[in-house]
């Protein structure tokens, strides 16, 4: 019996998608459920699985693209591949030695705690199927970091780890080296990275964007990590970082001014009575913007622990669509990279986004006398067609106060001593 092995359906508004990586060779033998295939569509990196046991023959070569629905390879079901048996130790031979993996002990395997998050998120490439048989068998990444660095890893590599016996040798990363012979590589571009440059591109043509730009003195914000970042990471089992402030900061300062958080629709602006907060994250496919559901309502600890793992999720390739979807302002720090300014672009249909950068030790005037504190320049983008310059610079300013003296994203913006003191 020959079984069809189609595209599956990435999104209702995508039509097409580009056929990135096969995971097996033309003319293996599959399992069922096994991942063959990787497709990219315009938003996210998605896996096609064998819908059966047989003989796979490829259809469609890598970087093709396909419609959605069409059939990129045939599974013979008459032609299987053999079943694993057990492995039984010889008696009459020394046991192999295995892998350094701590496996659990018999006796305590019914009674095994839930498997922690991983400390070491992004150093391995894990496939979806990889990672749930991980989680279901209680394996960490961090099991497999020494053995399975930098490799991506699917089913067949899970279940050989697990039974302490890998078939391969990783092979540490090479840096092409220069020749000198002055050729050229041409490669084709990917569904992700042609659809963000016609919006890139469009953006630009489509919209009046301009950029201000403001700078905030860190200090308040260093000093409450420093106090506090040990029993926050103690209890909720997250680092406090700076992401968290500032999204609790936009949020506050979006209610103050809601042009910001709205969007243009033909002739009418929408606005939005909720923060949908986009996270620029940088992964192997290119820039991707989960998005933070009512961050308005938040708490830092559920900020951070959402960032941490949509951010996980966006560099190992589980970021589904829903959760690039529907944001309606956006941050992005180029600081984690270096970068001292920027003018972040538009993430459309938004109106607005903001641009963190690199922290910096700076000369500046604090109460007529100069002082050395840890500065951040901050760039607020916008559309001049829906925010006035009044709008965004007031918006700006409000961030940068909030940040400077914390205390206000308790009392929605406002000093606490006017609140105190009922003004």
């Amino acid at each position: 019996m020959i079984i069809e092995v189609k595209v599956p359906s990435p999104g209702e508004s995508i039509s097409q998608v580009q056929l990135a990586h096969w995971l097996t060779s033309d003319g293996a033998l599959v399992n069922k459920d096994e991942e063959i295939a990787e497709i990219d569509s315009d938003k996210a990196t998605l896996t096609v699985s064998a819908e059966s046991s047989g003989q796979l023959k490829i259809l469609i070569a890598e970087g093709e693209t396909v419609a959605v629905g069409s059939v990129i390879a045939h599974i013979d079901t008459k032609i299987q591949p053999e079943k694993k048996k057990p492995t039984e130790p010889d008696k009459d031979s020394t046991p192999a030695k295995k892998p350094e993996v701590r496996q659990p002990k018999p006796e305590a395997t019914a009674s095994r705690p839930e498997p922690k998050a991983s400390q070491v998120p992004g150093m391995l490439h894990l496939t979806p199927l990889a990672r749930k048989i991980m989680e279901t068998r209680g394996v960490s990444e961090e099991e497999f970091v020494r053995i399975l660095k930098s490799i991506r890893i699917g089913k067949k590599d899970v279940e050989e780890i697990l039974s302490g016996k890998p078939t391969y040798t990783p092979e540490p990363a090479v840096m092409p080296a220069w020749t000198g012979d002055r050729g050229t590589t041409r490669r084709k571009m990917s569904t992700l990275r042609l659809k963000v440059s016609e919006r890139l591109v469009a953006v630009k043509n489509q919209t009046a964007m301009l950029t201000t730009f403001n700078e905030v003195n860190m200090s308040p914000i260093f000093n409450i990590r420093k106090k506090f970042k040990d029993r926050f990471k103690e209890k909720y089992g997250v680092s406090l970082g700076f992401m968290s402030f500032f999204t609790r900061a936009v949020t506050v300062a979006l209610r103050l001014f809601p042009e910001v958080n709205a969007r243009i629709d033909g002739d009418e602006i929408i606005y939005h009575d909720y923060a949908d907060i986009g996270i620029a994250v940088s992964s192997p496919k290119g820039l991707m913007v989960p998005v933070l559901r009512n961050a308005e309502s938040m708490t830092m600890a559920e900020i951070e622990l959402q960032i941490k793992e949509l951010a996980e999720k966006a560099r190992t390739n589980r970021i589904s669509i829903e959760e690039m979807t529907g944001g309606t302002f956006t941050i992005t720090n180029g600081g984690v990279f270096g970068s001292m300014l920027s003018t972040p672009i538009l993430n459309p249909p938004q109106s607005a986004i903001l641009g963190m950068h690199n922290i910096v030790e700076r000369p500046i005037a604090v109460s007529g006398r100069v002082e050395i504190h840890p500065v951040m320049y901050l760039a607020l983008s916008y559309d001049h067609r829906i925010i006035d310059g009044r709008e965004s610079v007031s918006f700006l300013l409000k961030i940068k106060e909030m940040i400077e003296n914390p205390a206000q994203l308790l009392f929605d913006g406002k000093d606490p001593g006017a609140v105190l003191t009922g003004l």
